[in-house]
């Protein structure tokens, strides 16, 4: 027992889960362009890849349940005059998705309704956009919905602005300005801030209808592509990059407060594709897929540190990853997460992320409300300044077939606030103050009160025997009978390490590593755990001093 950790986990045991080449997305042609997207984006009835094309740009939609090898020809949606690099889908409708490309343009289309792409048709039909956003005058490389705000979407292009669009007024309403290209871009809950990286490694935090950064600080200080993700309602936000030295980097931010990562940078490994992340808000949990490698790791948030699960590991690499909304995995299966990362730019295979369970029934603990199709705001009352977060769904109706079932506002559990962060170091705990007369007297074992005049030396050891069987018996039970998964020691990688930015920077959260003190501290020797071991090898100094003493007494020595 001595030198185990134990934390409690529900999801210490996730695996990822591979999909049969049958059901997986065949006969792709997936964009090869060298710009850092994540090339395909799902939802719940459709995904979304762009598309390698001779002349212009494209992209494809594939509905969900049309798995297997795709036809040679079917509709592309297009219209931009060079290549698409980006996509999102609409967070409250799932026909309706924006694209961005190098032309400087955001168009917006809508999935026409009843859309397959097996047809018998023998002209085939390319869709064409519903809508044209015009401002930018460089390629667009970034697009993505508000969360929280209707219809609300922001574009990042290579004139290094974000520009905020009301798309059903078709303008822009509001511009931020950077100094360099951003890398990515994410939406807090409320869809009131935006953080940002970019290529003069900057982390940017945004009032986004303020048009200007609350705060500025230095992200990941190495050469290529960092990518950051607000973490739901927390006000945290998690980062990847790279070290100046290349070693692939995670990082967890105070939004209040980001002038350093907490616990500094945490160092992955040393491969060169870019890590992009994923915050699943159901399970606390954040998703790492390396671009250019087949793994994707995942840990779970806790006080303040990501405490590392496991690792699906593959032998096809991904370039492109999508990640699919809560309300659209298999609950039949306890699937917390379904992940579709793009192979040999031929096909993109789903891999599911389960928690085992033996109960075929639904399971509450792992699937809490999630955001659903209506949203907090309109894009008018949001750019006037109003803002909250969407309505939860039950998962439970769902699971049941009945569809959404939108639960009220005061049943739904509010997320747990972090604690103020290293920005100011916690003063040291300090011990109570103990007055002289009150110290313990440390008193002596008394060798005719413990050992009996009529005992052997062979029946005195025997006793010692017996009584350091009994504790180690005692304690062998006591973990035999707690089979509980958070008791299991999870293996690390060795590749993972922990390197701060400065070294008087890392501060762990105050009282991690402490235990719980006492109501009333007594430095009694009963309160100090210690191993069977180590309890026995004691007894048995102790004992062999009993006999020894009883023996100089009897005259024996």
């Amino acid at each position: 027992m001595a030198g185990r950790f134990v934390r409690s986990s529900k999801y210490r045991h996730v695996f990822g889960r591979s999909t049969r080449k049958e059901q997986c997305y065949d006969n792709l042609r997936i964009s090869t362009n060298a710009w850092d997207t994540n090339l395909v984006k799902v939802n719940p009835q459709y995904l979304s890849v762009n598309w390698e094309t001779g002349g212009g740009g494209a992209f494809a939609v594939v509905p969900i349940n049309e798995t297997g090898k795709l036809p040679e020809r079917f509709p592309l949606f297009r219209g931009h005059t060079a290549v698409v690099l980006d996509t999102d889908w609409n967070p409250f409708n799932d026909s309706l998705i924006a694209s961005s490309s190098e032309d400087g343009k955001v168009f917006l289309w809508r999935v026409p309704e009843g859309f397959t792409l097996h047809t018998d048709a023998d002209q085939v039909n390319d869709i064409a956009p519903v809508g044209k956003l015009s401002g930018h005058p460089r390629k667009v490389g970034h697009v993505l919905f508000n969360p929280a705000a209707e219809n609300v979407l922001a574009s990042a292009a290579g004139d290094f602005t974000i520009k905020i669009w009301d798309i059903e007024a078709g303008s822009s309403k509001l511009t931020l300005k950077l100094g360099d290209v951003v890398q990515s871009l994410s939406w807090s809950a409320n869809g009131s801030l935006l953080v940002t990286t970019s290529r003069d490694k900057k982390l940017r935090i945004w009032d986004v209808r303020q048009e200007k950064p609350i705060h500025e600080t230095q992200g990941h200080s190495g050469a290529k592509n960092s990518r950051a993700v607000w973490m739901g309602e927390h006000d945290r936000i998690a980062t990847t990059g790279f070290s100046k030295m290349s070693d692939r980097q995670m990082a967890l931010w105070d939004v209040r407060a980001p002038r350093e990562p907490i616990n500094g940078f945490r160092v992955l490994d040393s491969i060169s594709g870019v890590c992009v992340p994923y915050w699943d808000d159901g399970t606390q949990c954040l998703y790492l897929a390396g671009k250019g490698d087949g793994n994707i790791r995942y840990f779970e948030y806790e006080n303040d540190k990501f405490e590392y699960l496991s690792e699906y590991k593959s032998s096809d690499p991904q370039r492109g990853i999508g990640f699919m909304p809560k309300r659209g995995v298999n609950m039949h299966e306890n699937e917390v997460v379904r992940v579709f990362k793009t192979v040999n730019d031929t096909y993109i295979e789903p891999v599911s992320f389960i928690v085992p369970r033996r109960a075929e029934v639904f399971q509450d603990d792992i699937y809490p409300p999630t955001t659903g199709l209506k949203p907090a705001v309109s894009s008018g009352e949001w750019f006037e300044g109003k803002e909250g977060v969407p309505p939860k769904i039950d998962m439970a109706s769902l699971y049941e077939g009945e569809g959404l079932k939108e639960l009220p506002s005061d049943v739904v559990p509010a997320p747990k606030k972090a604690a103020a962060t290293h920005s100011a170091p916690a003063e040291p705990a300090k011990e109570p103050a103990r007055k002289p007369q009150e110290e313990p007297e440390v008193k002596t074992a008394r060798p005719a009160a413990t050992v009996a005049p009529g005992n052997t030396m062979k029946e005195q050891g025997a006793s010692m025997a017996a009584m350091v069987s009994k504790f180690a018996d005692e304690e062998e039970k006591a973990d035999e009978g707690d089979d509980s998964s958070s008791f299991e020691e999870v293996s690390k990688p060795p590749a993972i390490s922990v390197a701060s930015a400065e070294p008087e920077s890392v501060v762990s959260p105050p009282g991690l590593w402490k235990a719980r003190k006492p109501e009333a501290p007594k430095p009694a020797p009963s309160i100090v755990k210690v191993s069977p071991i180590s309890l026995a090898a004691s007894l048995h100094y102790f004992m062999h001093t009993i006999i020894l003493f009883g023996h100089v007494r009897a005259g024996l020595i």
